[in-house]
């Protein structure tokens, strides 16, 4: 399984052009990818640079033929003149889905600070190799660092929960009820933009050994004595001095001997973060 994860943005280069188009684009030359995961992703926001307001989850599916799209919005406002506006989180995938689900991140009161409310979109596929796949893509907070803490907690929660509900399904039922059974799996991938880098107690709360739900980065399954290229200010410095890498593709227990290959596309530049590949099988 090919995953491809990318803050896009909405869908805005360097160059202030937006594009879903070039995103879709820069995505595949990255790989022949089965899952896309895309964080700021916009309905009806023209006030944001360079956009007409444009639908994006509609565009990237149609720029997708064969893909199932599931957009799962953080914001979802309705503006007086505007109307309704949203903002949030992207997976399209060509493999077959068995559940979808939306979870809102914790917004604790941070006074004075500026943030936005944050969620985690959550699609379970069934890949050929590996079977259930939960694949768990989010956006945590970039300003307010209790904020950030307290998702990277309920992040952390929430992947525990759902490894528990694998352990320990509820009662079988076949009645076509929302009551039937669910696909539950061990099997997970969670990535996105985390805003935080590896030396910072929130990537040690998602990866803590010994507690429920142990995660494992990527890149550091594969290249355990070195540093992740950097994935965010690479070629643009508006939002600090110094490149960082804080775009992750973290790997439940039971897939960390899967990874075969994490890559990260450096020059691309149709968004201010660079894209991150995680290959598994």
């Amino acid at each position: 399984m090919k995953l491809v994860t990318w803050n896009t943005q909405w869908c805005c280069g360097i160059d202030g052009v937006v594009s879903p188009a070039r995103i879709a684009e820069g995505a595949r030359a990255l790989a022949d990818f089965d899952v896309l995961c895309l964080q700021e992703i916009a309905v009806n926001h023209p006030q944001l640079r360079g956009n007409s307001g444009q639908d994006q989850p509609a565009a990237l599916a149609a720029l997708l033929p064969g893909f199932q799209v599931f957009f799962g919005a953080a914001v979802d406002d309705c503006d007086e003149r505007a109307g309704r506006q949203r903002f949030g989180n992207l997976i399209a995938t060509r493999l077959p889905v068995l559940r979808v689900q939306h979870h809102p991140l914790p917004w604790p009161a941070d006074a004075g600070v500026r943030s936005m409310p944050r969620m985690a979109t959550v699609v379970t596929l069934r890949d050929p190799q590996l079977g259930p796949v939960r694949v768990m893509t989010t956006h945590l907070e970039f300003y307010s660092k209790p904020q950030r803490m307290a998702q990277a907690r309920a992040l952390r929660a929430l992947h525990a929960e759902y490894s528990a509900q694998a352990a320990a399904p509820p009662e079988r039922s076949s009645d076509g009820s929302p009551f039937q059974s669910k696909v539950h799996t061990a099997h997970a991938v969670v990535c996105g933009d985390f805003n935080l880098q590896a030396q910072e107690p929130e990537y040690a709360e998602l990866t803590a050994a010994g507690a429920p739900g142990r995660l494992w980065d990527g890149w550091r399954l594969l290249h355990a004595g070195a540093p992740q290229p950097p994935t965010f200010m690479v070629h643009d410095r508006t939002y600090g001095p110094e490149p960082v890498a804080c775009d992750f593709v973290f790997v439940s227990d039971s897939l960390k001997d899967s990874v075969r290959r994490i890559a990260i596309d450096g020059d691309t530049q149709v968004s201010d973060h660079q894209p991150v590949l995680l290959e598994l099988g």
